[in-house]
């Protein structure tokens, strides 16, 4: 069972770097979870890359439909954003004051850790970092970069 960043997710749809990668590891997957909050993060992220001219209108429309078409069909399985979930996202930022986590990340923290998954796909490197620090396996589909000072860079999907 692994939760899905829209980070990671946006690969399956849109063609970007290890999407070839992510496209072999999600078919091998049995249990794919995502919450509500990915169905409206995908929205903008389409519509962002439509209007910065990334993709066109007709794909932009294609991907989504897609997308919902997966969810329906329970390819993904949906788990709804509760209160008690956004709750539990304040405890995580005030658990991991070191990490700084966005509002939506935090919410995303919180549906993994509801889910009781062991592992997180994500291409986002606060994501994985805070993923890690929390003692969740991270399977990483991001660019190799650059460690912060006293960090390790994320690496391959599993590190």
């Amino acid at each position: 069972m692994v939760y899905l960043d829209t980070s990671a997710l946006a690969k399956w749809y849109l063609d970007e770097p290890r999407s070839e990668d992510f496209s072999r590891w999600i078919q091998e997957e049995d249990e794919v979870w995502i919450s509500s909050l990915t169905m409206v993060e995908m929205r903008c992220l389409l519509a962002r890359r439509r209007r910065a001219g990334e993709i066109s209108a007709d794909n932009e429309q294609l991907a989504f439909a897609t997308f919902r078409e997966d969810v329906d069909r329970v390819y993904l399985f949906l788990e709804p954003i509760e209160d008690r979930t956004v709750h539990a996202a304040l405890g995580l930022i005030e658990r991991l004051p070191d990490h700084p986590l966005r509002t939506l990340d935090a919410i995303h923290m919180s549906v993994a850790r509801n889910l009781q998954v062991e592992r997180l796909a994500t291409a986002d490197g606060v994501m994985a970092e805070a993923a890690r620090a929390l003692g969740l396996e991270v399977d990483w589909f991001g660019e190799p970069r650059e460690p912060a000072s006293g960090t390790a860079a994320p690496g391959t999907p599993g590190s």
